[in-house]
């Protein structure tokens, strides 16, 4: 008899074992799946949905003319600021300005301290890894910046190399410096680059053609500076988060604003009609 119910309460503690074992499955199941289903919503949101019941779209940028730059009354102004503020118009939200770290674009993006990076960003191969990019719309280069008066030494790679240069920090220019094996000092932004040669602290900089086309050379901010070494050629583009649904908004604007005038007007009243790229 005693055996019997031994043998019976053996079935009965398996029993209940393998019951808690069955709800403990369940419920991780259960836990996982809704791990899972809360990705699949975070991943999934809408990016113009959040900035047009915010009523704002977040651009960062630095300060860098003629792309984005401030006017005498403090607004932000440039190709880049100009056709930005056109996206966020026909969004139907404003546009927001904020001054970021260059090399931290991807960590403020991100974070969502910013929506997207509207800067004369230089489609790299890490930056298109870091976020979704638009199709270019500019094409660029990277420029050795020189005194006037030494220009004629300074012609070529080779030429260059015993110099000290200023480059802004986590930019193209900085990995060109890097690529051809050139002595460099990171700054804060390319304007801060060009301030480093004017005030002889560097022997050179590094910057973008548009910029120094804009800010280099007789009528401009440095008179006593020139360009002369084009490093290499490269493409701009705007950058936002990845898997976001603005990218495809921002292409399908540029390809009207293109098609219609609107972007070469814009362009010619910065000086960089030339530069642009068809969409």
């Amino acid at each position: 008899m005693f055996k019997k119910f031994l043998a019976m309460a053996t079935a009965l503690t398996m029993c209940f074992s393998l019951a808690a074992c069955g709800s403990k499955e369940v419920g991780e199941i259960k836990t996982d799946d809704s791990s899972s289903i809360e990705k699949d919503v975070s991943s999934n949101a809408s990016d113009l949905k959040a900035i047009q019941d915010k009523g704002v779209i977040v651009i960062g940028i630095t300060d860098f003319e003629p792309m984005d730059y401030k006017d005498e009354n403090g607004d932000w102004i440039g190709f880049d600021a100009d056709m930005a503020k056109e996206f966020a118009k026909s969004l139907g939200v404003e546009a927001q300005f904020v001054e970021i770290e260059w090399d931290n674009k991807a960590l403020e993006l991100d974070s969502g301290s910013i929506d997207c990076v509207w800067n004369g960003m230089t489609l790299t191969d890490e930056v298109k890894s870091a976020m979704d990019c638009s199709n270019p719309y500019c094409n660029n280069a990277q420029v050795v910046i020189v005194p006037s008066d030494k220009a004629s030494e300074y012609n070529s790679v080779d030429s260059v190399k015993g110099l000290n240069f200023a480059v802004e920090v986590g930019s193209a220019g900085e990995a060109e410096a890097e690529a051809n094996g050139l002595t460099y000092t990171s700054v804060t932004n390319q304007a801060s680059a060009l301030m480093e040669v004017a005030a002889g602290t560097s022997d050179a900089a590094i910057i973008d053609s548009l910029m120094a086309a804009a800010m280099v050379g007789e009528g401009t901010s440095y008179e006593n500076l020139t360009y002369t070494v084009g490093l290499n050629s490269e493409e701009y583009g705007v950058g936002f988060r990845k898997g976001s649904d603005l990218v495809a908004k921002l292409n399908e604007f540029f390809k009207a604003s293109y098609e219609d005038g609107s972007m070469q007007k814009t362009a010619e009243t910065y000086g960089v009609q030339a530069a642009l790229i068809a969409q």
